[in-house]
């Protein structure tokens, strides 16, 4: 018992020394990246176009196409995320094999690496079908690679319901179709929109698959759905390839936009929690 408790002691003491390690280390990359791009935290970096001037040089066309890729994935991923979230819980037959392999397929794509994703919408949007390097088929990718995420939390949020909510409703007289949409989703829209919100701030981070479908390094005018286009990560990216030591504190600068945007959205999220959940 005594080496039991030894080894479960050194491990414990393994883990949090992991986190410190961690934990220090973000905290000392968080500080070194607001200490260098504070001072580039100004109206020319959100009002102005790229410039190979460094002292002109803003990611207007960047923060602009991130918002517009979240607010298209928001509205591909997450209604067809919930619906088919709700189809597999509520209403699809298990032993049916076209439904497990749905299941099985959806668990694998959650895995699968976002390049493989990019190399996926080159073939087929940007090239298959013809939709060409647009921020159109930027936000269709981002779909794909955070589809699953959405599928799977709202699929958790679902299960957490209690089956004595269904069973009263069905025992009232309702059909199951009114049980879903009016008690069992309703109770769920907490989880639902957490794991949504967590899936959209994975989305804005990615990098490889934008490129892949054509998320340019210069782009000096606003983004539109069918035109040309860049993102903040890929701005990010650039800036830092350059050998200027101001490009860098710019890259800083907007590190610090591209994190304000996700620690607002993680708020929201978790807002959106503890305001709404229920406890049953």
């Amino acid at each position: 018992m005594r080496g039991r408790a030894l080894r479960e002691g050194s491990f414990r003491g393994f883990l949090y020394l992991s986190l410190a390690v961690g934990l220090v280390a973000l905290g000392a990359l968080l500080v070194q990246v607001v200490g260098d791009g504070f001072s580039f935290l100004d109206g020319v970096l959100f009002s102005n176009p790229p410039s190979a001037n460094p002292d002109r040089a803003g990611a207007r066309p960047a923060i602009l196409a991130t918002i517009w890729l979240l607010g298209l994935v928001l509205v591909f991923a997450v209604p067809v995320g919930v619906a088919t979230a709700v189809y597999l819980e509520e209403f699809a037959n298990k032993d049916r094999w076209h439904n497990r392999m749905l299941e099985l397929n959806i668990q694998n794509l959650a895995g699968v690496p976002s390049i493989v994703y990019g190399i996926l919408g080159l073939a087929f949007l940007v090239r298959g079908i013809g939709l060409g390097r647009v921020l159109l088929a930027g936000a269709l990718i981002l779909t794909l690679l955070v589809l699953p995420t959405v599928i799977i939390a709202s699929r958790e949020a679902l299960r957490a319901v209690p089956g004595s909510i269904r069973q009263g409703g069905l025992a009232l007289g309702a059909t199951p179709w009114q049980v879903t949409f009016r008690s069992v989703v309703p109770a769920a829209l907490p989880g639902i929109a957490t794991g949504s919100i967590l899936a959209l701030s994975r989305a804005i981070g990615e990098t490889a698959p934008l490129i892949l479908v054509g998320a340019l390094t210069y782009v000096a005018f606003d983004p539109t759905p069918l035109g040309a286009f860049t993102a903040l990560p890929v701005q990010i990216f650039q800036w830092i390839g350059r050998p200027q030591e101001d490009f860098r504190l710019l890259a800083a600068a907007a590190i610090i936009v591209l994190l304000g945007i996700l620690l607002t959205m993680n708020a929201a999220a978790i807002l959106v929690r503890n305001k709404y959940q229920r406890k049953w």
